[in-house]
């Protein structure tokens, strides 16, 4: 039986927990491309829309929009992934430093693209999406400056973020030495999956598949509570972890914790733009109210509330600790 769950939370004591909570984020780091303009007609060499350009725009993706969303929120963060030697890994660099987030923790490595997400937009709608990536191995020369800096740098962190797009960092090497090191000080590990590494994430605090990810990670389709609860309970167990947050998209959000009720989070979101970026959101601040000292459904109902607010606009995009505040207040509000 899933239990509701109230929404009501002191998010003036969160933000200022935040100021004094740092996560690691070690993943997939890409550059997220919007192409923007408008269509009013059809090419006469093939039956495609003709989209008129107004603008570009390059945004921090994949991790690093991980990063970027636990800075919006105002925690302190570290990066650790791997760009190529070229103008886009230098563009990462750059848009890193604006934001005031170091980037010692970005490997480059040679002959090996940045990922780059192209996503054309015309009128609010996505045309079509082209990626431009390498999906092999990384180096075992990169692998070892990956680790290097992940021992040196994880006893500043409060909390770690493993952001799997499934582009060849996250391996099995990587998984075990975080999962040791968890073992080891009972470290906060939160996972954002891919379908192709779910026998990498045994071990870790918490993972938040989506609807998608969840029915393959379990083998069966969610069609109704019996079977959600099913599905939820037995990634419990595959993954020997704490708990799992499984995100449904507009039915909101479903928490299994071990021993406890399952609990409902409904979504709060008023206008559905884009869920670009989305699962970066719920990650991001779901494991900045753990790693802060919160308990499982304070930081559902805060992934709940940012999801909400980043899926009303369009292209990759963060939340701003007043952004928060003013949405919650609303809720509150209305209730």
């Amino acid at each position: 039986m899933l239990r509701q769950i109230s929404n009501r939370i002191d998010v003036d004591k969160l933000i200022e927990q935040f100021k004094k909570t740092t996560l690691l984020v070690v993943g997939d780091i890409m550059i997220d491309e919007f192409i923007w303009g408008t269509v009013s007609r059809i090419s006469p060499e093939a039956p495609v829309p003709v989209v008129a350009v107004n603008r570009e725009d390059l945004l921090l993706g994949g991790a690093a929009n991980v990063v970027h969303n636990v800075h919006s929120l105002g925690g302190r963060v570290l990066l650790a992934g791997l760009i190529g030697d070229d103008r886009m890994g230098e563009k990462i660099k750059k848009l890193l430093a604006e934001q005031q987030i170091g980037s010692e923790g970005l490997v480059v490595q040679a002959g090996r693209p940045t990922t780059v997400k192209t996503r054309v937009i015309a009128h609010s709608q996505q045309v079509v999406r082209f990626d431009r990536e390498s999906r092999e191995p990384i180096s075992a020369q990169s692998q070892e400056e990956l680790l290097r800096y992940l021992d040196k740098n994880w006893d500043l962190a409060d909390g770690i973020i493993v952001s799997d797009y499934g582009k060849g960092l996250i391996n099995s090497a990587l998984m075990e030495f975080i999962i040791q090191r968890k073992r080891g000080d009972g470290k906060l590990v939160a996972v954002d999956p891919k379908v192709n590494n779910f026998n990498l994430y045994p071990g870790a605090t918490v993972v938040t598949p989506n609807r998608q990810e969840a029915e393959a990670a379990a083998g069966r389709e969610i069609k109704d509570e019996t079977s959600l609860m099913e599905v939820g309970r037995s990634l419990l167990e595959r993954f020997a972890s704490q708990a799992i947050l499984i995100t449904r998209g507009e039915e909101g959000m479903v928490l299994f914790e071990r021993e406890r009720d399952v609990i409902n989070v409904p979504t709060v979101a008023k206008e559905v733009y884009d869920v670009t970026g989305a699962g970066d959101t719920v990650i991001s601040a779901m494991t900045l109210v753990l790693a802060a000292g919160n308990d499982f459904p304070a930081a559902a109902v805060v992934a709940n509330y940012a999801a909400g607010i980043v899926v009303g606009k369009v292209g990759t995009a963060t939340v701003t600790p007043e952004e928060l505040q003013k949405t919650i207040a609303e809720r509150v509000q209305s209730r």
